[in-house]
């Protein structure tokens, strides 16, 4: 099924992503937002043409993307399908089953619509952390119901398409328990460990390397948003952080039996940190395949313009792929560590290259 034209209801991080997309392989998109200043940068980046919400369209376009916190989905829909405004219509919240029984208690034409979700994010919100490769190669989940109609559903999965991810079929209840798992309850620990952080003395945060970055990295975004979120998914939410927290009183206690001297609780603080190992390498790999287990190849970067540019011509130049990069900043100096991740058997060269350009490899 081809899609000529799509409004996009939400100028957010999502559906500005969304409408960069498709603006991209040539679809006419209408942007609609209560938020005229979210709208109007949207439109200034380049993701299309301003509708006035609520205005019958001139013409129905052929998929309505309803990008708005998910206890407003149902609404929305209603609305936009009183005045005919689409053909088909989708949402992207991050929760399925609240929105589709809201929507079928209002009444809402349930043969047009199919929910959905894009499993891509930033920790930044809004349309100026927008980007059209936000989706590529990632899952966006797909939601059809029993009276959802054929032609929503291709609908749907062109536009999916079209924003380079990867369509999973699940049902509404199987999709908000597993990102209860892998996403708003990792949210809710990263909180809170970055809660601690607010009354830590300056010497604990003078001190603070990659790996507190690394856990709280999430933890920045907007909490009106993910009170929605949560508020949205709150009974398998708490299940996850119910487990977790059992988890984190064992470790706890044990850890307290340790510093008064019994030294027979280590093995329980072991199997936590095992069970976390096995649970990191169930964690999809690249292109959603197999986790790999690549080398890491340190390298000192000054930090001025330029260097990373230089750092991967020199891969470049010796055909080593980077399979991941991350970055470290030295406290206090101009210069920090970029960690290479590459395959084990490119370690060699890459490392020879780099030495004989006069690069620093510890």
């Amino acid at each position: 099924m081809e899609l000529r034209t799509v409004l996009v209801v939400g100028t957010g991080l999502i559906g500005t992503s969304a409408a960069l997309a498709l603006r991209k392989r040539g679809v006419r998109v209408l942007l609609a937002d209560r938020d005229q200043g979210a709208v109007r940068l949207a439109r200034e980046l380049g993701a299309g043409e301003e509708w006035q919400a609520g205005e019958e369209p001139a013409e129905q376009v052929d998929l309505a993307v309803i990008a708005v916190p998910p206890a407003h989905v149902a609404t929305e829909l209603l609305e936009l399908q009183r005045i005919g405004a689409a053909r088909f219509y989708t949402d992207v919240a991050s929760v399925k089953v609240e929105p589709l029984d809201r929507a079928a208690q209002l009444g809402c034409d349930l043969a047009s619509y199919v929910a959905s979700h894009p499993l891509a994010g930033r920790e930044k919100s809004g349309p100026g952390a927008a980007r059209a490769d936000l989706f590529l190669g990632r899952p966006w989940a797909l939601c059809p119901t029993e009276e959802s109609g054929a032609e929503a559903r291709a609908a749907v999965l062109r536009l999916i398409e079209l924003c380079g991810a990867n369509a999973v079929e699940v049902s509404a209840h199987d999709h908000d328990r597993a990102v209860a798992v892998v996403s708003h309850a990792p949210h809710v620990a990263a909180s809170a460990v970055a809660a601690r952080l607010a009354d830590a003395p300056d010497v604990a945060l003078g001190l603070a390397g990659q790996g507190v970055r690394d856990v709280t990295r999430i933890a920045g975004s907007d909490p009106g948003l993910w009170l929605g979120i949560l508020s949205g998914n709150a009974a398998p939410v708490a299940e996850v952080l119910e487990a977790v927290a059992a988890d984190l009183a064992e470790a706890a206690g044990a850890l307290r039996a340790l510093a008064e001297g019994d030294g027979t609780v280590t093995g329980e603080i072991t199997q936590l940190l095992k069970r976390g190992v096995a649970g990191h390498g169930r964690i999809p790999g690249k292109h959603g395949g197999p986790a790999s287990s690549y080398a890491v190849v340190q390298v000192v970067i000054g930090d001025r313009p330029g260097q990373l540019a230089r750092l991967f011509q020199v891969c470049d130049e010796v055909g080593v792929n980077v399979e991941d990069v991350r970055l470290e900043h030295a406290p206090g100096l101009p210069l920090g560590i970029a960690e290479l991740s590459v395959q084990p058997d490119a370690v060699p060269t890459i490392i020879d290259a780099l030495r004989e350009r006069g690069w620093q490899v510890p």
